[in-house]
């Protein structure tokens, strides 16, 4: 189930990155623009509030959802990105050249997950699975009044 989970944030970049301003949650959708197992990568400018947001405080959740399956991922975010991979994901985003002559006009940054849960909720009785990826544990539970 946990390659499933891994394969499902790879099959659906676009996703829901949930930053943190004071105590006040702010959420926008944003683009995985490279994943290695459960490290997924972003970009962003210097110049937005998001990326103020994280380097204030980087914490943050994202969530990928379709058909009723949805993943949520949680962690600390890293801004220790090699030039490789900067470069590699500059190159391969047709958006992010429109917009910017070159890669190093971007900040980026990653997310080494840190816990993760997997929502089924077409499947009777719908699946719910919790994954800590940090004390490498594997939950699971029941969704609704049953939960966990």
């Amino acid at each position: 189930m946990f390659e499933q989970t891994i394969q499902f944030l790879n099959d659906h970049k676009d996703i829901a990155l949930a930053t943190c301003a004071g105590n006040i949650p702010k959420l926008r959708i944003f683009q995985i623009m490279r994943q290695e197992g459960h490290v997924v990568y972003f970009s962003t400018s210097e110049k937005k509030t998001v990326w103020r947001e994280l380097c204030k405080n980087p914490n943050v959740e994202i969530i990928a959802y379709t058909d009723n399956v949805s993943v949520r991922c949680s962690g600390m975010v890293n801004f220790n990105v090699e030039e490789e991979v900067k470069r590699w994901i500059y190159d391969h985003n047709p958006i992010l050249s429109r917009l910017y002559t070159n890669y190093d006009q971007l900040e980026y940054f990653c997310l080494p997950i840190a816990e993760m849960d997997y929502y089924d909720l077409s499947s009777m009785p719908p699946v719910f699975k919790h994954f800590d990826l940090i004390a490498g544990e594997e939950g699971q539970g029941f969704v609704g009044d049953r939960f966990r």
